[in-house]
């Protein structure tokens, strides 16, 4: 059955959609009311962007699960996405832990701040994610000046029977604090966090006065202090609306595959977080359709949810959020399109503060790409090159007796590893032992495969060998046009650079960092190569003896060599481990063993 017949067979129910390659690899992973009207969309000539053509190109296979409710559908699309993280498809891209503030279930509780990658329903109380850490570290610095919190972790009783005094010095017993005023104190941090700073200011004033009224007057003074710490806060904070309505408000920006998410949370009308996520944006980007999917993430990350949440298109599953998050949360939440308005107002400026961002990320990146550590800056003088030396490839011949031929290329930037531009090759046209007419073809087929289609040439290659190896490498760069290409011989002896047509070697100090990376480079290569000719050789010498076994085909042999370095660990391993390695039937891995041990047996 092809796409097309497929796609004519989907039901019309609720779900979530995968598309896959020819390797069953996940492309693209969405959601649909209606499973079959979404996915045959694709297909539709007038409604798909040259974007979705691409993905389309590469699709062998739709594959659909089906769920009970658009909800569901959202959620489910949002958690694989996660987990799975397609290539067309936009997610966060750090999977990193986040910084929240946390006031401990406890009879006294600690107010910190704790990472996590996700918040789960417990009975602590979370604030957060924040992603602006000063901004964070100043309110816990506030919150400390204001209120004589406790630090120390609760100790146990038998603890407390030897110990007056808490960890942090702050004795509880000693201060009097009953449990009922600690509470109360926790209750106006809490007023705090969601920015009812007036709420915190009368309870300090009236402390602050009953401590006057009772001619306590260093108490008085503490307290004013703390009040002018209070103010000095609220100061930094920025009033944005003029109501008191806790909001959130939401964008993406996104230009080319970079992406950020920007969220500006607001707490009584004061701006009281500014949080960015930084986006993987792939070929395919639909503004609503990634709004929805964000907000899921996002909310899965925090406990504070607003009574209102501003984002800046239509959404397509409006409903569904909302019945998810009074599921979750069991708040009503209003999700507001603003186009005219104070909330318009609010949306502009989450979208000025977003695009800020995108233009820094991009800024930064251009900066990165065109930073050139020194240490390739001086490689370019000791080899009299050019051009910087920014992208480095290195080779390496490897064989025992001329069996198993094979070579290595590895790709170095700016002095750093790039293994995905990693490869191997085996040798096609070289017999016996020749390491110079083998280093001959590599090159040649190399880069005229590069030339043919169009991808990046190297402006150094190093060659691990002598003088024979590299003038067979300058001869097929020659063949090929690229004469231009600097290419370097650095043999294992002496550690020497040689240049072709010169019989001396350049005259780099042994001491040179220029000549340590070089070092590194070629050191790399010979590791990559030799491993890949092992690799060969086993793999080589288990079909030899294994391919009279019936049932046993090239993928069941490689399922043996990746978990054996040798035949005999196989016939020692009893059979459940062999199982477990495997992944063999039982039947077949008698079957083997049988056979091997017929054929030792034998000879």
């Amino acid at each position: 059955m092809n796409i097309k017949e497929t796609v004519k067979n989907l039901p019309n129910n609720p779900g979530v959609y995968f598309f896959k390659d020819k390797k069953e690899k996940i492309l693209y992973i969405g959601k649909a009311k209606n499973l079959k009207k979404r996915v045959s969309s694709y297909f539709n000539k007038s409604n798909s962007s040259s974007k979705n053509k691409v993905m389309i190109s590469k699709a062998a296979n739709i594959e659909v699960m089906i769920v009970e409710s658009e909800t569901e559908a959202l959620i489910t699309e949002a958690n694989l996405i996660k987990i799975h993280k397609p290539h067309y498809n936009v997610f966060m891209k750090d999977d990193k832990t986040f910084p929240y503030i946390i006031i401990y279930n406890e009879d006294f509780p600690r107010v910190e701040i704790i990472r996590k990658k996700k918040i789960f329903k417990d009975k602590n109380l979370y604030f957060g994610p924040y992603t602006d850490v000063y901004y964070l570290k100043s309110v816990l610095k506030t919150l400390h000046s204001v209120f004589p919190l406790k630090t120390c972790v609760d100790i146990s009783n038998s603890q407390k029977a030897n110990r007056k005094t808490c960890f942090c010095g702050f004795c509880l017993s000693k201060k009097k604090v009953t449990k009922n005023n600690y509470k109360e104190m926790i209750s106006k941090v809490i007023s705090f966090l969601k920015g009812k700073n007036n709420d915190v200011k009368m309870y300090l004033n009236n402390i602050m006065l009953e401590a006057s009224n009772n001619m306590l007057y260093e108490e008085a003074a503490k307290i004013r202090n703390q009040i002018f710490s209070l103010e000095e806060f609220i100061k930094k904070q920025k009033k944005l609306t003029q109501n008191f309505e806790n909001q959130d408000i939401f964008n993406i920006s996104y230009k080319e595959s970079y992406g950020v998410a920007f969220v500006m949370r607001i707490r009584n009308g004061l701006l009281v977080g500014k949080e960015t996520f930084n986006l993987k944006i792939n070929n395919i980007f639909d503004l609503p359709n990634e709004i929805d999917k964000f907000l899921i993430q996002y909310y899965h990350l925090t406990m504070d949810i607003p009574k209102e949440i501003i984002v800046p298109c239509n959404l397509q599953n409006k409903q569904s959020i909302k019945n998810w998050l009074l599921e979750r949360f069991n708040k009503k939440v209003s999700i507001i399109y603003p186009k005219i308005g104070s909330k318009k107002k609010l949306l502009q400026i989450c979208v000025k503060n977003n695009d800020l961002k995108l233009k820094e990320i991009l800024f930064n990146k251009i900066k990165r790409k065109d930073y050139v550590p020194k240490i390739l800056s001086d490689l370019k003088e000791s080899l009299n090159m050019s051009v910087i030396p920014k992208r480095i490839e290195a080779f390496d011949n490897s064989n025992i007796n001329g069996k198993n031929p094979v070579a290595g290329l590895v790709c170095f930037v700016n002095g750093k590893p790039q293994k995905k531009e990693y490869r191997h090759f085996n040798i096609k046209t070289v017999k016996g032992i020749d390491d110079f007419e083998s280093m001959r073809e590599v090159i040649f087929r190399r880069y005229k495969r590069q030339l043919i289609e169009k991808n990046k040439l190297p402006d150094l290659i190093l060659i691990d060998g002598g003088k024979g190896q590299l003038s067979a490498a300058k001869s097929s760069l020659d063949k090929l046009g690229l004469n231009y290409i600097t290419v370097i011989g650095l043999a294992k002896k002496l550690e020497d650079v040689y240049l072709p047509g010169k019989s001396d070697p350049q005259n780099i100090s042994k001491t040179s960092p220029s000549l340590y990376l070089l070092r590194n480079i070629r050191d790399e290569v010979h590791r990559f190569s030799i491993n890949f000719h092992r690799k060969k050789r086993k793999s080589d010498l288990f079909s030899s003896k294994l391919d009279s076994v019936k049932g046993l085909g090239k993928k069941r042999i490689k399922m043996i060599w990746d978990n054996y370095d040798s035949l005999k660990m196989f016939i020692d391993d009893d059979l459940e481990q062999v199982k477990t390695k495997t992944s063999l039937p039982e039947s077949l891995i008698k079957k083997i063993k049988k056979y091997l041990n017929e054929k030792n047996n034998s000879s």
